[in-house]
Order: structure tokens, then C-alpha cells, then sequence
């Protein structure tokens, strides 16, 4: 594929947008008034309608907000051949009352949920905008779609939906991040999500001393399931996220929950880990059985990857030297999880460098927008003579 991008490198209108695109001021701009719109999972309507008016106005067609929030935009292409998904997802890990104001401090920009997604938002409108202005020849359509529920919980619904409904037509699927510049992911690992909840008769800490309390049943699977054996090779990994229960500190619990996420590369070893979780919880049960125990399953993200060799992979790592980036493949859990899962070519990209992702000092490092951004409009060029 590097004889592809170098292709499109040199052509003329190529050129005169990637020399627009070297300027990330407009990025970066876009970027933050996307920060500015509250988008927890779930809720992310208002930052759904900001990116529908800003897809209107470019002259994409077909612009839609579907019924879960996901926002559609399509660029006609020249013949009838599979189309292009360039995808970034609308929402963030923090609850709408989250203070969003940006702090620029050196080469910094500071605010919750700039690099992830606002970032990887403003890059799909700025990219669909380059299309549009410099009139870039495509052979094949190209949707540009911004959805919803990948964080958390969201357990990839809007992704599930966009791929219902896009999936006959598609030859290659671009996912794009805001963060992690150079880093390239096209093995998709799998992911179980776990809600655990006991309930049991509670009462007072006093009065009642010696019926069985629900938080102390939950904590001690909490510490056995920390004692899990998971492989290093294939890497497999397990985290008890959040626990909560109980009413007040002179009160046996009746009630509390913890939520739980087991990861691996490889389906047989997410499969075992499982399958332990499940014995834990029986063993447990089985021992006090004046406490409910059960176990529900919240999140199921499948796995999947295309070899390295691929082509769409390929013209990632051309796409990416080109501007000088250094390559780092990376196994992870994104939207492209879903193509992938169903023999779909996809990748993931990021277009910056930043860090304390999730948190409310997160930041990027907004010069290296403009080489992310030629990166990607060169990926999505070769992407779009791609077949499956």
C-alpha cells in the first residue's frame, strides 16, 4: 500500500489539503466546542445535534440523527463499490454536572474529554471538511458517522446499531480516537462486563449482631476473585471497578453491588476466566445462603483482528510513516470491535498525543493534530479502494 499513499501524497488536491491540514488551529478549535457539550453515555443528544448542524453545513447528504443518537453523513462516490466508514464516537466518561473548562498551559490543552472524544469528533468533521472543500476525488461513498455508548457501560450500542444498518454496503471501517498518535489497533480484545448483587435480611450492627450482611458476603468474593490466576500469554486481565451497598455505618447491609471486567486477547481464555467467576459466585452462595447472590451480565464486547498484513492495516502504516509517525500496534477494546468481530476489515487510529485519559485533567498535545490529520485523510483515501 505504500505505493497507493504515495499516490495520493502527490496528487494536486491532495497536496493543497494536506497543506490545510497542516494548520491545526481549526481542529483544535472544533475540538473544544464539542468539549463544552455534555455527552455522558446515554445522554448524548445535545452533542449528537452540534455535530448533525456541522454535517448540514459541510453538504454531506443523508445527514440523520438516528433513535439511539447516532449521527450519519454521507459523501457520495464516483462508482458503485463498497463504502467507507470513518467513525468517532460522542460520548465521555463524565456526568453531565462535570466543570469542562479547558486550561492551556504550555503545549497543553487541559479539560475532561478532549482527547477522548472531542479530539477523534473534531477530526471526523475537520476530515469530512477537507472532502468537501478541496473536492477530493472518492471511488466509493464514504459515511461519516459519529455515534453513541462506547464508553462504560454503553457496551458498543451505538457501534452495534451503525453496523446493522450500514453493514451491506461497507468495504473498510476507520475508527478514529483522539489520543494515542501512531498507535494502530486491529486486534479487538474481548471484554465481559459483570454486575454481582447481594441482598440479604440486614438489620442493626448491634441489635442484630451475627445476621449475615450483604456487603460482607460481596467482599469476600471480592477477595477471593482478586486471587484469580489469568494467563500473561494470552494476556488476560480482570478488575472489580466499582462496590456499593449498605445504608449507614450502624446498619447490616441489605443490599450492595460491585461491577466487574474481564479482558483477554483470546476468547477461550476470556471463556475459562468467566467460568471461574461463575464458580466463585456458587462457592459463596453456598456458603451463607441467607444471602442472594446474582450475577448478571452488563457488557459483552466480542473480539476479533485482521492480520498485519492486510491491506487496510498496511496502508495504516504507510499512511502514518508518511508524516513521520512512529508505528505502535496495540491490542485494545474501541468501536472497531464490532466489524471486526464479523470478519469486517477495520482499524483504529489516533490522531494526537495526550494523556490522563478519564480524568478531569486529561489534555492533548493539539500540534500533533495536523500530521494526524494528514494521516488519516491519506489512510481514508487508500481505505476507500479497499474490499473487504
Amino acid at each position: 500500500m505504500k505505493a497507493v499513499i504515495q499516490h495520493w501524497y502527490t496528487h494536486p488536491a491532495v497536496r493543497a489539503a494536506l497543506a490545510d491540514l497542516a494548520d491545526y488551529r481549526s481542529t483544535l478549535a472544533t475540538a473544544i466546542e464539542i468539549q463544552q457539550v455534555p455527552a455522558p453515555t446515554f445522554a448524548e443528544r445535545p452533542r449528537s445535534s452540534l455535530v448533525s448542524q456541522r454535517m448540514q453545513a459541510l453538504g454531506l447528504h443523508d445527514v440523520e440523527i438516528d433513535e439511539l443518537g447516532n449521527v450519519y453523513g454521507r459523501r457520495p462516490g464516483q462508482r458503485d463499490r463498497p463504502a467507507l466508514l470513518v467513525s468517532a464516537h460522542l460520548d465521555t466518561v463524565f456526568p453531565a454536572d462535570t466543570d469542562l473548562s479547558i486550561r492551556y498551559e504550555g503545549d497543553r490543552v487541559y479539560g475532561p474529554g478532549i482527547g477522548d472524544n472531542s479530539a477523534g469528533l473534531a477530526g471526523l468533521l475537520r476530515l469530512a471538511e477537507v472532502y468537501q472543500r478541496f473536492h477530493l476525488p472518492t471511488a466509493s461513498d464514504i459515511w461519516f458517522v459519529a455515534n453513541v455508548a462506547e464508553e462504560g457501560l454503553g457496551d458498543l450500542l451505538g457501534m452495534r446499531a451503525v453496523i446493522d444498518r450500514l453493514r451491506t454496503r461497507l468495504g473498510a471501517v476507520v475508527v478514529i480516537e483522539g489520543c494515542d498518535f501512531g498507535s494502530l489497533h486491529h486486534q479487538a480484545i474481548g471484554v465481559r462486563r459483570f454486575r454481582i448483587e447481594a441482598s440479604g435480611p440486614g438489620g442493626h450492627s448491634w441489635g442484630n449482631f451475627g445476621t449475615p450482611s450483604a456487603i460482607h458476603v460481596l467482599v469476600r468474593l471480592a477477595a477471593r476473585l482478586t486471587e484469580l490466576n489469568v494467563p500473561l500469554s494470552p494476556r488476560t486481565t480482570f478488575n472489580i471497578g466499582t462496590i456499593s451497598g449498605g445504608t449507614s455505618v450502624n446498619t447490616i447491609a441489605q443490599h450492595a453491588s460491585m461491577l466487574i471486567d474481564l479482558r483477554s486477547v483470546s476468547s477461550a481464555a476470556l471463556a475459562d476466566l468467566v467460568n471461574e467467576v461463575y464458580r466463585l459466585v456458587e462457592e459463596v452462595a453456598l456458603e451463607q445462603p441467607e444471602v442472594h447472590l446474582q450475577l448478571t451480565k452488563v457488557g459483552d464486547r466480542p473480539s476479533g483482528a485482521i492480520p498485519r498484513e492486510h491491506p487496510l492495516v498496511q496502508a495504516a502504516v504507510a499512511a502514518y510513516q508518511m508524516v513521520g509517525a512512529q508505528i505502535s500496534f496495540q491490542q485494545s477494546s474501541t468501536d472497531a470491535n464490532i466489524p471486526l468481530s464479523l470478519g469486517m476489515p477495520a482499524v483504529c487510529v489516533g490522531l494526537t498525543d495526550g494523556g490522563n485519559a478519564h480524568r478531569t485533567d486529561e489534555y492533548i498535545l493539539p500540534a500533533n493534530l495536523s500530521r494526524g490529520m494528514q494521516a488519516l485523510l491519506l489512510l481514508t483515501l487508500a481505505a476507500g479502494t479497499i474490499e473487504g
